[in-house]
């Protein structure tokens, strides 16, 4: 029996084989609207300057100083550390060359490729800021200008904005002087878009350098 088994079983592999070699082939044609005759245009990847402008907003990381901080970085840059804008301020928190040098920093290529850098520098900053302003936050915080209350942070954003000295001429002219940066921002705008934010964590520092 086993052999008979082992006789039969190649003689019909041999019969499927010679049947599969001696089948005609169906020759399929493609409809002619179906033809790719050039490439096809794709969703993605696109060129991002043929992108329409959307509103983004920043995560929401509360009103701590983290959340201060991460949310005046995406106003300045979009939180981009390696940015140069059109009037050369530098980096994720758009800083100038004078206030680099303010805070100790000359080499400003080393700056913009240094992001543990420009967080020192940020909060240097602010230190200094906040150690120039201490009578006016102590003054003006809790108070209406303009028809906005001061805030603490409100201040200090508007400082980084355009200066210290600036916001107190704004504070004691009761925002009369309310100057604006090269691109139309003024001061009041940062102090009411940054207002009551928790920034205590940061101590008034006299001439900080990083």
């Amino acid at each position: 029996m086993k052999k008979w088994i082992r006789t039969i079983c190649p003689l019909t592999m041999m019969l499927l084989l010679a049947g599969f070699g001696t089948t005609s082939r169906v020759e399929v044609k493609v409809p002619q609207r179906l033809i790719v005759l050039k490439p096809t245009p794709v969703l993605y990847p696109k060129d991002s300057i043929e992108q329409p402008k959307i509103n983004v907003t920043p995560p929401f990381l509360g009103s701590s100083y983290v959340g201060f901080k991460e949310a005046l970085a995406f106003k300045e840059s979009r939180g981009n550390y390696f940015i140069i804008n059109t009037f050369g301020y530098l980096g994720k928190y758009q800083f100038g060359i004078g206030t680099l040098q303010l805070m100790g920093v000359y080499n400003a290529s080393k700056f913009l490729n240094d992001p543990r850098l420009q967080e020192k520098v940020f909060i240097t900053n602010i230190a200094r800021n906040k150690w120039i302003l201490r009578r006016d936050i102590h003054w003006f915080v809790g108070k209406k200008i303009a028809g906005m209350e001061i805030t603490e942070s409100g201040i200090l954003a508007a400082a980084h904005l355009a200066g210290p000295g600036n916001v107190k001429k704004f504070l004691r002219t009761n925002g009369k002087v309310d100057l604006k940066d090269a691109y139309g921002t003024s001061m009041s705008d940062y102090m009411r878009k940054f207002s009551g934010y928790d920034v205590s964590s940061v101590m008034p520092l006299r001439n900080p350098k990083v």
